[in-house]
């Protein structure tokens, strides 16, 4: 914490003034010359027929989530494709204000762009497919977003409170959100253990393009 305390001598006073200072980001996911490993996972539910990849960039700089998202048969409702990575992430406690995402795409219509995260939880894939709908599912945040149309990697920026751990796996959709019940928001307790990370296209039908250069969370301004 910074402070700037001033001392009258004349009434023996002393006077200290709070400032806002930035906490420093922290990168989660990241590409180059050690890039973050993520593998393809595409919708097996009941015969869905979602299609995706996952591949690095020719200079492995950024990361490409291309593919296309179609109804499930059976359900005649949008299916998913995603990318994941498992793994310790860094703690990320320091900097609980918002997920940043660089980002663009060729596809920036799409709406059914998700991220997620687990943490605190004994199974991240277990809870990353029943989005606290079943027992012991819990523990797996996801919000939604979407990228801005242009040919320039663009900041997407989600606010953690946009995060919840409870979730339909059949749309994607949050069943409960952050404002209705705190007991869904990522702590900054459950962003000291992040061990996986997801970039979804979910609950759309359409083509999916998607190219990652990082995500990191950020804590923005606190006052001090």
């Amino acid at each position: 914490l910074l402070f700037s305390c001033v001392l009258f001598l004349g009434s023996v006073r002393m006077r200290c003034l709070t400032f806002a200072v930035a906490a420093a980001d922290v990168q989660l996911v990241s590409f180059g010359a050690n890039p973050t490993k993520f593998t393809e996972l595409n919708d097996p539910v009941m015969g869905g027929k979602s299609t995706g990849t996952w591949n690095l960039s020719s200079d492995k700089s950024f990361g490409v989530m291309d593919g296309e998202v179609v109804d499930v048969p059976s359900l005649k409702a949008p299916g998913f494709i995603k990318a994941v990575s498992d793994g310790d992430f860094p703690d990320a406690s320091s900097a609980a204000g918002e997920l940043v995402l660089e980002v663009r795409s060729s596809t920036p219509e799409y709406k059914g762009f998700r991220v997620s995260f687990a943490s605190g939880t004994a199974s991240p894939s277990y809870a990353c497919s029943g989005g606290g709908s079943i027992p012991l599912s819990r523990g797996c945040f996801k919000a939604k977003f979407e990228v801005p149309s242009g040919s320039d990697f663009t900041t997407v920026r989600i606010p953690f409170t946009s995060f919840s751990d409870k979730w339909s796996p059949a749309t994607g959709e949050q069943t409960t959100t952050c404002a209705e019940d705190k007991d869904v928001c990522p702590t900054a307790e459950k962003l000291k253990g992040i061990k996986r990370v997801e970039l979804w296209a979910e609950g759309a039908d359409g083509k999916v393009h998607l190219e990652v250069r990082s995500i990191s969370a950020s804590g923005g301004s606190v006052v001090v």
